[in-house]
């Protein structure tokens, strides 16, 4: 990964400040040694002998807030994450929404260019200066409303048919406090302290017009820890998203993104998406105790390389007829990668874009930790439900997790320069 992530045309890109000019000279590189010498810093020597750096590549990378899509679905898989849903007080409307949402777009502007938040130098809700050292490192924040949006906002005429609540599951065992909720905001960056300013500025920026209902922290890999770019790997230690859709796809955009010329209600829907988010614990005391052999045949790819079983690398495509010796399929017919593939549901597909989670140890010693499971597309009847009723049918992967928490939020399209997330819902 080297230069700018861009989500949208530089013209609209404002003159870059010293900060930001600062922060760009780091990235001409693309393996994230450190790439120059620069001014000293009070303390450093304290922690580190070597002499202080310009910022390397993975503090540099910036991430465009204005755009067709927003940002963060897209975005390459980030090292830090938080998710968080807030609900609208009580006696706020569409009128407080409106304004909540063009304080928060402004926000993320300013935080996703490498820039503190308004008001830096005053006033008791001043930036506190917690990611003021780093560059943007790939900062995202993308907002979501919830199906109970529309009903507090007297919007209910404009609510789309994709937000109809999800079918229950067998696999489910969801809390009802840390699902759903008016509001959802996505942040990701490859920094934890950048993305913990972000989280701040959000929750702070709600003020009085919506509370936290839900909070959840994750993280991935860190760009650069590998020798060259990878597929993620989860906690049960298998390369995770080896499927995925891709931008260089034909068929992407229909898949992930919502078109427009439908229904004159939901254009403002225009190039948003559906979010599906669930909390999924993973029950990694038993996962663990199986071989490596069993744990590839409950996948069906093999676990050093992400290889389907049979044959090939990771990206080839799986051959569901290929047998064995014994004349059995070697990917068994309730293999998670078989059941979840398109070509067993009729296409469906999403982009599957997680976070892991480790929210410690429970009184029974287990750990509580698992996915943050965060899938994209146009229609989560045709993506995430087909998909999700044939695991819940018979998935091998089954008795290793358990659903927690779970939500689905409209995704706005992307604000174009001047204007805020959402406002052409709520200014409709």
């Amino acid at each position: 990964m080297s230069g700018k992530s861009k989500n949208s045309d530089t013209s609209n890109t404002p003159a870059l400040s010293r900060r930001r000019l600062l922060s760009t000279a780091g990235a001409a590189g693309a393996t994230g040694l450190v790439l120059g010498a620069a001014g000293g810093a009070t303390g450093y020597a304290a922690t580190r002998d070597e002499a202080p750096a310009a910022l390397t590549t993975v503090g540099s990378t910036e991430v465009m807030f204005h755009g067709k899509h927003q940002p963060g679905i897209t975005t390459p898989l980030q090292a830090s994450g938080h998710l968080i849903a807030f609900d609208l007080a009580p006696g706020a409307g569409r009128k407080q929404a409106a304004a909540l949402m063009r304080r928060w777009s402004a926000v993320a502007q300013r935080l996703m260019s490498g820039e503190p938040t308004e008001g830096a130098a005053d006033g008791p809700g001043h930036d506190t200066g917690v990611a003021l050292d780093a560059g943007p490192s790939s900062l995202t924040v993308t907002f979501g409303f919830g199906a109970t949006f529309f009903e507090r906002t007297g919007l209910t005429a404009h609510r789309p048919p994709g937000l109809d609540p999800l079918p229950p599951f067998s696999s489910d065992h969801l809390d009802a406090g840390r699902s759903n909720g008016d509001l959802w905001v996505q942040i990701g960056a490859d920094d934890a302290l950048v993305a913990f300013h972000a989280l701040r500025a959000v929750q702070k920026e709600a003020a009085s017009t919506a509370t936290v209902r839900w909070q959840m922290n994750g993280f991935n890999r860190t760009p650069g820890a590998t020798a060259k770019p990878m597929t993620a790997r989860n906690l049960m230690g298998q390369i995770d998203g080896t499927g995925n859709p891709k931008p260089t796809d034909d068929d992407f955009a229909t898949r992930v993104f919502v078109p427009g010329g439908q229904d004159p209600a939901y254009d403002w829907l225009t190039g948003g998406s559906y979010a599906v988010v669930r909390r999924i614990r993973m029950l990694l005391d038993d996962w663990e105790k199986l071989p490596v052999e069993r744990q590839e045949r409950v996948i069906g790819r093999r676990k050093a390389d992400g290889a389907p079983l049979s044959g090939g690398t990771e990206t080839t495509a799986m051959d569901l007829d290929k047998a064995g010796p014994d004349g059995k399929p070697l990917i068994p017919d309730n293999a998670h990668a078989r059941i979840s593939s398109p070509e067993r549901n009729s296409g469906a597909a999403m982009l599957r874009r997680p976070f892991s989670y480790h929210d410690g140890i429970s009184r029974d010693g287990t750990p509580d930790a698992g996915l943050l499971f965060i899938c994209w597309q146009a229609d989560p009847l045709r993506g995430f439900v087909p998909v999700q009723r044939k695991l819940d049918r018979g998935d091998a992967l089954s008795p290793f997790i358990r659903h927690e928490a779970s939500g689905l939020f409209a995704v706005p399209g992307g604000a174009a320069a001047g204007e805020y997330v959402g406002q052409r819902l709520l200014e409709s």
